[in-house]
């Protein structure tokens, strides 16, 4: 049988992060949502022997005023990982590599794991991230430095990588060109052909006259 998580606030200049932590460490981390006045378990009010659970969360707050700050998070809590795939633990390690400011390509990540051709599951091993920015998976862009994906919406990827320094370019609206004509030109030509007009008509009446 699963042993429950224990679910704490982060609070944040960025609002309420919801860590929850196992018996191993932190097992995910939510984004802030409303509605989270009424959790049954707090911080002040965890029993003495979550006294680990305590220590883990005070390395997840540090951890995340760093990030959102711009910084490296200095120490990390345990992360458990139990129940993931061994691929998604390889790309998720690989993630904790990308220094702050600095981002990798899904292309890059698969080569830094030794499969070049698992680029498009790389990029769902990013999106079931359970601890996104302690697990820096918002550093991922897609080809051309293009946004990509991600699993606390792009709002929140663009925030995070900025506050990074990281600028995304805008992808570039194509203008269409306007065609200008100049009307002289037509003008000429409609002239020479009604021109042409009345010659071929006169011509005409005229053999008309001889042959009568």
């Amino acid at each position: 049988m699963n042993t429950p998580l224990i679910e704490l606030l982060v609070k944040t200049d960025g609002g309420e992060f919801l860590a929850r932590y196992s018996e191993n460490g932190l097992a995910e981390l939510d984004f802030p949502k409303t509605g989270r006045a009424d959790l049954l378990v707090s911080q002040a009010t965890l029993p003495r022997c979550h006294t680990k659970i305590r220590g883990w969360h005070r390395l997840t707050e540090a951890a995340l005023k760093n990030l959102l700050a711009g910084r490296d998070a200095k120490k990390l809590p345990p992360l458990d990982w139990t129940g993931k795939t061994e691929f998604q633990t390889s790309v998720w390690r690989e993630l904790l590599k990308i220094p702050a400011g600095k981002t990798k390509s899904y292309g890059e990540i698969a080569a830094a794991i030794g499969n070049l051709k698992a680029v498009r599951a790389v990029g769902g091993a990013c999106g079931a991230n359970p601890i996104p920015v302690l697990v820096p998976c918002h550093r991922i862009l897609a080809a051309n430095k293009k946004m990509g994906g991600f699993s606390g919406g792009l709002e929140w990827k663009r925030d995070l990588l900025s506050r990074e320094g990281v600028k995304i370019q805008a992808a570039k609206k194509h203008k269409r060109r306007k065609m200008f004509f100049h009307s002289a030109p037509f003008d000429f030509l409609a002239a020479q052909f009604s021109a042409a007009l009345r010659t071929a008509s006169i011509s005409f009446c005229t053999s008309l006259k001889s042959s009568s």
